[in-house]
């Protein structure tokens, strides 16, 4: 697979199947487009669109996504290796990271609308400023997870784990 370190892409509508290392994307649109087997490492997204991308066994390994649309995207099918990316302004609408084990995840100033986290491990995980109206939490293991600043979630208490998280009195 062809490595690509340390380039910036403006505006980029395609990429070519690579090893992107240390990269920054700005403004780019990947809607629709299929990621599969890609791999991203130390990379940033700013003001980008993925919606809708297909991202089977893509590496996502410390990558941080500014200002983006990730509409309908199924992180679940990620490479689960060395997995860890974070979220700043983004709109995770419908969206789904059903049983994947993502602890300390950080959510920031983020819609997620209807996204669905089933059984998955989100322990430690930050909501911050996070609109979650719809999300799904079933079975979901969220414990020490900071909803202080976030709105419009529902959590079952039975059906999750929540020992220790911190919901500032809102369930």
């Amino acid at each position: 697979m062809k490595e690509v370190i340390s380039q910036q892409f403006d505006k980029a509508l395609k990429l070519d199947e690579a090893e992107y290392e240390n990269c920054i994307f700005n403004q780019c649109d990947f809607s629709n487009q299929d990621l599969s087997g890609y791999k991203f490492i130390d990379c940033k997204f700013k003001v980008c669109n993925l919606s809708m991308c297909k991202l089977n066994k893509t590496t996502l390994q410390d990558v941080v996504f500014t200002d983006c649309k990730l509409l309908g995207i199924k992180f679940e099918t990620c490479n689960p290796f060395s997995l860890s990316f974070s979220f700043e302004g983004c709109q995770l609408n419908h969206s789904s990271f059903y049983k994947m084990k993502i602890p300390k995840m950080i959510f920031s100033n983020s819609a997620l609308l209807e996204v669905d986290f089933t059984e998955a491990d989100l322990t430690a995980a930050i909501f911050n400023n996070c609109n979650l109206s719809g999300a799904i939490f079933d079975r979901t293991n969220l414990e020490k997870a900071d909803f202080r600043t976030a709105v419009n979630f529902s959590i079952h208490p039975l059906n999750n784990q929540i020992k220790k998280q911190d919901f500032q009195g809102k369930i």
